[in-house]
């Protein structure tokens, strides 16, 4: 069989047509950046306590009808009671001054008339519009849960629309999906509401992120490729994620945060006549005169002269050819006991991985004194990490560099409870520390993911890890929420889960060097630790190459 890359030769590994492919695909990535965290800021709780609606009232009454707790060793006013009001008007109508009156006795009652927040920092979030706080705190973290449970059945959803239809029209309709809930939602005038046009939102957030990944990845080839596929794809992310705290420090008022993120998309649309289906996916579907199409174009692109017949011995193997018009799901990934191994173990990593990365980028409004310096940095830190990502992607094996990164990200997060409470600048670098290790993982796993999987199977399979990395998130918000037992046990939980996933890794096939495979038969050579359960399986091949190593 004659390589999809050795058929592309004559174009060249680097020109305009692909300098303008990988441009586009970026910048179709960045929206992804600043759509992920954005609840960073639009849940963001500001300092508030229960409103006093007296005018009449002197102003140390009103200070005095708050009561003070202790939290976390330091004192500071109550969120969710106040003193009875009757009682404090009456003691100030007989004249008593706060000092006169020992407070602690009287009787409290909840914020019946509302909350007094604080606008120091924003002049409103969907947490100060609906006031989601005290008996409705619960539904700060499943706000964050209900976008990623978009983006879990978007991203089971399309991985598999993309097989079926193209990667080009699955790329494209997720970016309008986003776009569209996005400004929807500038609207919204209930707390239900927002949640449930969030949810359509998530569906598109992410996809379009894995139709753009496999899409360049099967466009490119050799090290363009690889640059793509990690150190330019999730720099793209990162760019929007720093893109995030601007908008944010610029736009305080939630309404005002969604509509500036929600009017770039539609700078996109001209991009549908530039940016071409993928040609592995055209030459899979048997369409081979669309694929040299884009190729003749591209050579044009490029100033070279293509051959007459560019995919004339791109020939389909014969096990393959009565399955050439199957449409492959998500249950093919269990179907071959080689396959459903590596699939359960990609899970487990996947979802690990990425619950102690949300986790930790979530948490990052309550590090700094000013949220939008620490988002910064939290995203600012994912540049190195991505460059760090490529060059273990180029030059050290897939399962050395996966382990590593979670190993070395544990560290931090278990030796955090060792730092005293007082330096919180040494706490604020080791988070970042582990969020840089976490953050590089992540690339690589959308990069090996994408590595183990032959062509029919490939976006499916990415998008499924992607769904399991997402159920991870949204446990992420309430994974959170265990500092109220301990201050830094989510800390620990998500160290003990990366070592966990660190350990499955030794289980699934190596690609470092490897050509993308293009059948099953060639994903079934690939080489792995065994599982107890594989031992008496047949043993290895040798694997044909269907492009050039890396």
């Amino acid at each position: 069989m004659k390589g999809y890359a050795e058929s592309v030769a004559f174009l060249g590994t680097w020109g305009c047509f692909q300098a303008v492919i990988f441009f586009l695909l970026c910048v179709s990535i960045v929206p992804n950046g600043f759509g992920a965290f954005a609840l960073v800021f639009l849940v963001d709780v500001p300092p508030h306590h229960c409103s006093v609606p007296v005018d009449n009232l002197t102003e140390e009454w009103q200070r005095a009808a708050i009561p003070v707790e202790v939290v976390n060793g330091v004192e500071e006013r109550s969120r969710c009671s106040r003193y009875r009001l009757d009682v404090v008007m009456n003691l100030s109508a007989q004249g008593f001054a706060p000092g006169d009156v020992n407070l602690t006795e009287l009787q409290q009652e909840p914020c019946v008339d509302g909350w007094s927040y604080s606008k120091d920092i924003y002049q409103s979030t969907i947490v100060t519009e609906f006031d989601l706080v005290c008996h409705d705190e619960w539904k700060q973290p499943f706000t964050a849960s209900v976008l990623y449970a978009g983006i879990t059945c978007g991203s089971l959803l399309t991985g598999e629309l993309s097989d079926k239809y193209g990667r080009k029209p699955i790329l494209f309709a997720t970016m309008a999906v986003q776009t569209i809930f996005t400004l929807i939602q500038v609207f919204a005038n209930s707390w239900i509401l927002f949640t449930i046009l969030l949810f359509f939102n998530g569906l598109g957030q992410m996809s379009n992120y894995v139709a753009a990944l496999v899409l360049g990845a099967e466009i490119l080839i050799g090290h363009a490729r690889v640059v793509y596929s990690s150190a330019a794809v999730n720099s793209s992310f990162a760019l929007g994620y720093m893109m995030l705290p601007l908008l944010g420090y610029c736009l305080r008022d939630w309404r005002s945060l969604l509509l500036g993120m929600a009017l770039p998309g539609l700078l996109y649309i001209p991009m549908w006549w530039l940016i071409p289906e993928s040609p592995r996916w055209l030459l899979y579907q048997g369409k081979v005169q669309e694929a040299e199409a884009i190729f003749r174009k591209a050579a044009r692109w490029n100033k070279v002269q293509a051959p007459q017949y560019i995919f004339d011995q791109y020939m389909v193997p014969e096990k393959e050819k009565a399955q050439e018009k199957k449409n492959y799901s998500t249950l093919d990934l269990f179907k071959i006991s080689k396959l459903r191994v590596t699939t359960l173990t990609l899970f487990l990593i996947w979802f690990n991985m990425f619950i102690s990365y949300y986790a930790l980028s979530l948490n990052t409004s309550q590090l700094h004194t000013n949220p939008f310096l620490s988002c910064f940095i939290f995203a600012l830190v994912e540049i190195p990490a991505y460059v760090c990502s490529w060059l273990a992607l180029r030059y050290l094996p897939r399962r050395t560099s996966i382990i590593t990164t979670l190993c070395l990200g544990s560290v931090p997060l278990f030796l955090l409870e060792l730092v005293p409470h007082d330096l919180s600048t040494v706490t604020l670098i080791m988070e970042m520390l582990a969020k840089f290790f976490f953050a590089c993982g992540t690339s690589l796993l959308f990069t090996y993911t994408s590595e183990l999987y032959p062509t029919p199977l490939r976006t499916t399979a990415t998008g499924t890890c992607s769904m399991v990395s997402r159920i991870g998130s949204c446990f992420a918000p309430f994974l959170l929420k265990l500092s109220v037992f301990l201050k830094y046990l989510p800390h620990i939980t998500m160290a003990s889960m990366a070592l966990l996933a660190a350990s499955a890794t030794l289980f699934i096939p190596e690609s470092f060097g490897l050509p993308l495979p293009e059948t099953f038969e060639q994903m079934a050579t690939r080489k792995r630790i065994q599982c107890l359960c594989d031992r008496n399986k047949e043993p290895n091949r040798t694997l044909v190459p269907a492009e050039e190593p890396l």
